[in-house]
């Protein structure tokens, strides 16, 4: 697992989901907006808190996600 430092959990924050410290920007919403064609520029620009590390580091967060999970292949 790589060092997520800036991506925390609280149960009391955006219902637990992954946030960017300090922030109520949740990973997913991040994702979804670069899914969706917005430039991290761009996205800098409206989130001023936001810093590029932010935004890079919740993108390999989701990308560690996906690849948490193993499926067993059927024999």
């Amino acid at each position: 697992m790589d060092v997520f430092d800036r991506i925390i959990h609280q149960a009391g924050v955006m219902g637990g989901k992954a946030c960017i410290k300090g922030t109520r920007v949740t990973v997913g919403m991040i994702v979804g907006q670069i899914g969706e064609g917005r430039s991290i520029e761009d996205m800098l620009s409206d989130y001023s808190y936001l810093g590029r590390e932010d935004i890079l580091q919740a993108l390999r967060y989701a990308a560690w996600l996906s690849e948490e999970r193993e499926v067993a292949a059927n024999a």
